[in-house]
């Protein structure tokens, strides 16, 4: 290997991926007292989070960044083999992990002046960003150098789009997204967001009546955006993403397919990803979305 791969868990790559291809992951924290704090993905496992909040609908978990020695202690094994690392990062938008690396960086480039460590900003969530990772993995595993690596890299970032829905407004409430009236009104008229993410950051693009309804509104935006912005599909990654697995996803991605193919996009498989707990404090159990991030060219 050229150089070595870190990121933290808002990644949401599965761990059978991440030991496959030698990907070190920092986990982020989730608690649901507010006091005890568990490693997501290793202490705390993902459909088990949902489902304790599906089973207690009043818990409002929280989540917590890794710490300057997780960065430390996943960046050393590499570093004392010789190896380059180039850390990814959930974007510094949402979250202080970034500033967590930078500065574990600086401390083991203290101890170890020969260590080369370069800290990316992905400027991308969840599936997305586990798409950039795998990215990174495929460059390594052609022998491309880590500076080559990350120019590509840097010139993909901005390509990344998810179009996504919850099916519980209050979430969004609890963490300051919506105001409590507006929370209130849409429960009471079945209201589900339509949200989008692109460019680092996450919007409400508009409002729906209805889960069915909020879930084909999702595949239509996606498919507007894919005609408007002239998208080759084929130098993209396309994945889907759902947080606790419900019966409705396999017809989410049978329609979105029947809607590609419609459109004259023959796309007929893709990654599917288990959305993390880092986006699921804010989601509720049940978000489902789609995205796609373009493929890197060297």
């Amino acid at each position: 290997m050229k150089f070595g791969i870190v990121t933290d868990s808002s990644c949401d790559l599965p761990e059978s991926y991440t030991m496959k291809e030698d990907v070190t992951v920092v986990s982020f924290y989730v608690s649901f007292d507010g006091e005890n704090y568990l490693k997501e993905g290793k202490e705390a496992g993902i459909t088990e989070f949902y489902q304790k909040m599906a089973d207690n609908p009043d818990c409002y978990p929280k989540t917590s960044m890794p710490s300057v020695q997780d960065y430390i202690d996943a960046f050393l094994p590499l570093v004392k083999q010789g190896l380059p690392v180039l850390c990814i990062c959930l974007t510094k938008n949402f979250s202080g992990s970034m500033q967590a690396a930078v500065n574990a960086k600086e401390e083991v480039e203290e101890e170890f002046p020969q260590a080369k460590i370069e800290v990316v900003n992905s400027q991308l969530v969840t599936a997305l960003q586990g798409l950039f990772v795998k990215e990174a993995v495929k460059l390594r595993n052609q022998d491309v150098d880590l500076e080559t690596a990350v120019e590509a890299l840097k010139k993909i970032r901005h390509t990344g789009q998810i179009f996504f829905t919850t099916k519980d407004l209050k979430y969004l409430e609890h963490g300051g997204r919506i105001g409590k009236a507006a929370c209130l009104a849409g429960s009471m008229l079945n209201i589900k967001p339509i949200l989008r993410f692109c460019d680092a950051e996450l919007g409400s693009t508009e409002l729906c009546r209805g889960r069915k309804k909020s879930l084909h509104k999702i595949i239509e935006k996606f498919v507007d955006y894919v005609e408007k912005e002239k998208i080759d599909l084929n130098e993209y990654t396309l994945v889907t993403g759902v947080g606790l697995m419900v019966p409705e996803f396999e017809t989410f991605q049978e329609d979105l397919r029947k809607s590609l193919k419609e459109k004259g996009y023959h796309v007929e498989t893709w990654e599917t990803m288990q959305i993390g707990a880092t986006i699921g404090v804010h989601t509720g159990p049940y978000p489902m979305g789609l995205g796609i991030l373009k493929k890197c060219e060297i």
